[in-house]
């Protein structure tokens, strides 16, 4: 039998959980109808548009969208066949893969921003 301390403790989680997975959903759905994009996609695309030349490590990346490395870079190749990044070699050490935002992935993730943060607002603060 679990006390009254711990049933809240699990209550919280639980809430936590349906309300990620409310959010996830919307976005998910809202993303890939207006732009094709999925929830991690996205997110990708914002850490190369937000970081310093629009670019990143591949296990940054990966650690960011908070994926397994085979799906990270199941991930990257998605958003290379669609011209929205590409892979460089580091210039320092060979043997580092960079991810780099192309100007077609900028823009999409231009026009995908304004959907994201709409949802998000409707979704945790209940905007209109």
């Amino acid at each position: 039998m679990i006390d009254g301390s711990e049933q809240e403790l699990v209550d919280e989680w639980h809430g936590l959980l349906a309300r990620h997975a409310t959010v996830h959903n919307a976005l998910e759905h809202e993303l890939q109808a207006q732009h094709g994009l999925s929830v991690s996609e996205f997110e990708a695309l914002e850490l190369l548009a937000s970081s310093d030349h629009g670019k990143c490590r591949g296990q940054d990346l990966t650690n960011v969208v908070h994926l397994s490395q085979s799906a990270g870079s199941r991930l990257v190749a998605r958003l290379e066949r669609g011209g929205l990044v590409e892979r460089v070699m580091c210039d320092l050490d060979r043997r580092g893969i960079f991810v780099v935002l192309t100007d077609e992935g900028h823009k999409r993730y231009d026009h995908a921003k304004p959907t994201h943060r709409s949802v998000l607002a409707r979704t945790l603060r209940g905007d209109d």
